[in-house]
């Protein structure tokens, strides 16, 4: 774990986002406590500040498999654990996919499963991220307002805030793209959440058009997202101090990431 901080420390990160277990597993091994040690050092040792994890892409909060529910609370649950082990304020997780029971009907499964798994870590400092969703298949999450609606039901909103991915609320319908469509995307959040619980935003652009309902992240500047919805978020006021993070495709030289960072960084106004 402690080699992440090197990672992003190397490519000149302010903040990083990290997974704390193998993302296409159930399971992970035991994180041991000097293990966490090393983690923490090197955090602390670093310039690195705000530390976000990803939860595991195999989690579904809104099952309708009474197994597959039930591994994934637990599955979800480990993952806060290992957070707190190491230090680490918010896990992203995709709310889940209502697989054909309705989107009101996932959004209640989701907000009881976290609940419960909340419930039983009453002293987890750990905040729950609900990333927003492109709207595939039966994924929930694809609308502000079904996270707000998760976050209110759940019982436990001072504990739950939230992530936004801009490839993913393009991809929904979110016309970013446009002065008014930025000001509103920006407007709900502000009204839903508070942006105190705007816990960071996936700097994603996009490889298919507005409202195409397809999660595909491309590079910045070589997608459906224009070059100006990145230059005003990264010099947003109301954004500073919001951890900004990367998920675009490495490439073939296996510096995607460096060289998007180096176009954000060019779009910061003086």
């Amino acid at each position: 774990m402690s080699q992440a901080i090197r990672r992003g420390n190397d490519l000149g990160c302010a903040a990083i986002q990290v997974f704390v277990k193998n993302a296409s597993q159930w399971k992970g091994k035991t994180i041991s406590p000097q293990e966490a040690e090393e983690f923490r050092r090197a955090h602390s040792e670093s310039p690195i500040g705000p530390l976000v994890a990803h939860a595991t892409y195999l989690i579904n909060l809104a099952a309708t498999n009474a197994d597959n529910l039930a591994r994934s609370k637990e599955t979800m649950g480990d993952e806060l654990d290992r957070c707190d082990t190491l230090g680490i304020s918010g896990l992203v997780i995709h709310p889940g996919a209502h697989l054909g029971a309705g989107v009101d009907a996932g959004l209640e499964k989701i907000a009881d499963s976290l609940a419960e798994v909340l419930e039983a870590r009453p002293n987890n400092r750990t905040k729950v991220l609900l990333e927003n969703t492109a709207g595939q298949g039966t994924l929930v999450g694809f609308e502000l307002g079904h996270l707000a609606t998760i976050r209110d039901r759940s019982g436990h909103s001072a504990r739950i805030g939230v992530c936004v991915d801009t490839c993913h609320a393009l991809a929904a319908g979110y016309a970013l793209d446009e002065a008014s469509g930025y000001d509103g995307f920006l407007s709900q959040i502000k009204t839903l959440f508070g942006l105190e619980n705007l816990g960071c935003i996936h700097m994603n652009d996009s490889k298919f058009e507005l409202g195409s309902n397809r999660d595909r992240h491309a590079n910045i500047g070589q997608g459906e997202v224009p070059l100006g919805v990145f230059r005003r978020l990264v010099n947003d006021r109301e954004l500073e101090g919001v951890p900004m993070i990367l998920e675009t495709p490495l490439g073939d030289d296996g510096d995607g990431h460096r060289h998007d960072l180096k176009r954000l960084k060019g779009l910061i106004e003086s």
